[in-house]
C-alpha cells in the first residue's frame, strides 16, 4: 500500500530541541472520526505522547515536541487517514495498536515492513455486517503464513486469535472452493474434570471440549446453515482420537489446544495430511493440561520440524491479545511471576 500523507504545512523549527508540524485533515473525514466521540481517540494519542503538545483547531492538527515523537504523531495521523479512507472506523484499540506498531517499526524491531493501515484493513471474512481481520502485526503475519504454507503452527497465549483467525481462513477457503471441507479437532484432555463422571453419552461427554469451536463457527457462518453443513460432512467437529487411520484430502484441518497432545498424537495427526489440504495447529505451550510427566507434543514438534520446508511456526505474544485490554496485562503479569519464581505451569 502506498502511503499518501495528509495535507501538510511545512514544518517550522520551534527550538533547537523541538520541532513543530501542522497537518490538515481532509474535509471528507469529519473530525469526530479522527478525534473520536468526546475526543476519546485524541486522549489516547495524548497519553501515548505525553511530552508532545498536540493542538486541534478546525480541521488542522499541530504537534510540537521532540522531532522523533512529532514525526511519529504525524505518521500516526497519516495511517489513520488511510484506514478511514477504506470506510473502516478508528477505535481506541486500533489507535493504541497503530502506535505500538509504529514504535516497533521506528525501533527497527522484528524487521517490520507492514504499516498499521495494511494490518488493520486486511479483511479475511465478512458475515452479517461483521468483518474479521487481523488486529496486530503478528496476527497479519500469521494469516499470511496460512496462505503461503501447507502446515502452520500458531503458538501463543490465550486471546491472541490463534484459533479464531485460523477458522476464519478455513471458512474463507471453503467459500472460495479452495477446499471441499473443514475439519476441526481438539484433544479431549481432562482438565480438572473426569470424563467418566460427566453425564450423557460419549458424544455428550466430549461436547464441552468442542464447544469453543462451535461458538466460533456461529460467528462466521449463518447459524441455520451449520447443521446442514455438518450433516453433509462439509464441516466436521470431532475429538482428535477420531482422526486416527484417516487420510484427509482436499480439506482445511485445524487442531486446537495442541499443547494437550502427546508426541505420538501429534505425529499421528500430522501424518493425516492428504493432497490439496492445509493444516493449522494452534496452542499455548504455557497451558499444558496433560498428566504429570507426559511431554507435550506441541513443545517437542518445534524441535523436530524446525527448518522443514513448507512448515511455518507463527509465534504470538501478549501484545497480540485481542480480548479485553486487561487480558494482555494478566498474561504479562503471569510471565513476570514465572520468570521471578521459576514456576512454569506446575513444571510441565
Amino acid at each position: 500500500m502506498t502511503q499518501t500523507p495528509t495535507s501538510q504545512v511545512p514544518q517550522a523549527q520551534v527550538s533547537q530541541a523541538q520541532t513543530q508540524a501542522r497537518f490538515a485533515v481532509p474535509a471528507k473525514h469529519p473530525m469526530v472520526t479522527v478525534l473520536g466521540s468526546g475526543d476519546r481517540l485524541l486522549r489516547v494519542i495524548e497519553d501515548a505522547f505525553p511530552a508532545t503538545d498536540i493542538h486541534v483547531r478546525g480541521n488542522e492538527i499541530s504537534a510540537t515536541g521532540d522531532p522523533a515523537e512529532v514525526a511519529l504523531v504525524q505518521r500516526l495521523f497519516d495511517e489513520m487517514m488511510l484506514v478511514l479512507r477504506t470506510g473502516q472506523p478508528m477505535t481506541e484499540d486500533a489507535v493504541e495498536r497503530s502506535i505500538a506498531m509504529l514504535r516497533t517499526q521506528d525501533d527497527g524491531a522484528g524487521g517490520q515492513s507492514e504499516t498499521p493501515a495494511q494490518v488493520l484493513t486486511q479483511n479475511i471474512l465478512s458475515n452479517r455486517g461483521r468483518t474479521i481481520r487481523p488486529k496486530t502485526l503478528n496476527q497479519k503475519r500469521y494469516v499470511d503464513a496460512i496462505d503461503e504454507h501447507t502446515v502452520v503452527f500458531g503458538i501463543g497465549p490465550a486471546g491472541t486469535g490463534k484459533t479464531y483467525l485460523a477458522m476464519a481462513k478455513a471458512v474463507q477457503a471453503l467459500q472460495s472452493k479452495q477446499v471441499n471441507r473443514i475439519i476441526l479437532t481438539r484433544p479431549a484432555v481432562e482438565a480438572g474434570e473426569r470424563l467418566g463422571f460427566l453425564p450423557g453419552t460419549l458424544y455428550e461427554k466430549i461436547d464441552p471440549y468442542l464447544r469453543p469451536l462451535y461458538d466460533a463457527l456461529h460467528d462466521m457462518l449463518d447459524p441455520d446453515s451449520i447443521p446442514r453443513l455438518m450433516a453433509a460432512g462439509t464441516i466436521e467437529v470431532a475429538p482428535l482420537a477420531y482422526m486416527r487411520g484417516r487420510t484427509l484430502n482436499d480439506a482445511f484441518i485445524i487442531l486446537d489446544e495442541a499443547q494437550n497432545t502427546n508426541p505420538e498424537q501429534m505425529k499421528m495427526f500430522l501424518t493425516r495430511l492428504g493432497f490439496d489440504s492445509k493444516i493449522v495447529i494452534t496452542g499455548d505451550v504455557t497451558q499444558v493440561d496433560l498428566p504429570g510427566g507426559t511431554k507435550s507434543g506441541l513443545r517437542q514438534v518445534q524441535e523436530i520440524l524446525d527448518g522443514v520446508e513448507d512448515v511455518h511456526f507463527a509465534r504470538l505474544n501478549s501484545t497480540d491479545v485481542v480480548r479485553h485490554r486487561l487480558v494482555g496485562r494478566i498474561v504479562d503479569a503471569y510471565d513476570r511471576y514465572d520468570e521471578t519464581t521459576g514456576h512454569r505451569d506446575g513444571g510441565r
